[in-house]
């Protein structure tokens, strides 16, 4: 009896309707990640290696006291390294970004202060490369940043969990 029910025409299987192997993944946010991660690594490596000019670069903004801003100089580029290389290798990816976010942030805010109060400055957020730069096209670099990490900040597996 049993055999003429499983062989009915009307009998539905139990897993019609659902995919067999893992959900396909867009390649674009591991893509980004890297991209995101490869930008960090090198912005923070033109800091690592002159951590002197990037010293003078923080206090010409004006806001830190000296011996913070010496602090700043010498390990804030191996923070922006560290979380660049867990972009690039997905291992704390989520931790990577929240901080890189923050300090994007940060900086964006630093940069408007500089310019509200008049100082005339090269950020030196990448080193000699974009010294020449006028402050609009740093803005701009800097909100895409941003806009770049909070779009892999909303599409990170714990932020999922929570919807």
């Amino acid at each position: 009896m049993a055999k003429e029910v499983n062989s009915s025409p009307h009998v539905q299987s139990p897993l019609m309707g659902v995919q067999r192997g893992a959900p396909r993944r867009s390649p674009f946010w591991p893509i980004l990640a890297g991209v995101i991660g490869a930008v960090f690594i090198y912005a923070g490596g033109t800091k690592a290696w002159d951590p002197i000019a990037f010293t003078r670069d923080i206090q010409n903004f004006h806001i830190l006291p000296w011996p913070l801003g010496v602090r700043l100089a010498f390990y804030l580029p191996w923070v922006e390294i560290l979380c660049g290389l867990a972009l690039l290798t997905g291992y704390l990816r989520g931790g990577a970004v929240a901080i890189l976010t923050s300090l994007t942030v940060v900086f964006i805010g630093a940069m408007i202060a500089a310019k509200v109060r008049g100082i005339d400055l090269e950020c030196g957020c990448f080193g000699s490369a974009t010294k020449n730069l006028p402050f609009i096209w740093h803005l701009m670099l800097d909100f895409a940043l941003l806009a770049a990490l909070l779009a892999l900040w909303s599409v990170s597996p714990r932020n999922r969990a929570r919807r």
